[in-house]
């Protein structure tokens, strides 16, 4: 409805998924963004998974390292 169009609102859904997932793992959605395109250009393929957000350590943890 508020997408625009029918690709409007499936990037919508896509990008608020993105979001919550990020926020229940205790990440920051910008800063978990931001690290996996700083990574993406360099990473595997057949690494990807590590990228996840739920692979990824929380914004504490990666501040304590």
């Amino acid at each position: 409805m508020f997408g625009g169009s029918d690709t409007g609102a499936h990037r919508a859904a896509a990008i608020g998924s993105l979001i919550t997932t990020a926020k229940l793992n205790r990440l920051d959605p910008e800063a978990y963004l931001r690290r996996v395109l700083e990574r993406i250009a360099d990473h595997l393929i057949s690494h990807v998974a590590e990228l996840l957000l739920w692979n990824l350590p929380s914004d504490a943890e990666a501040a304590a390292t």
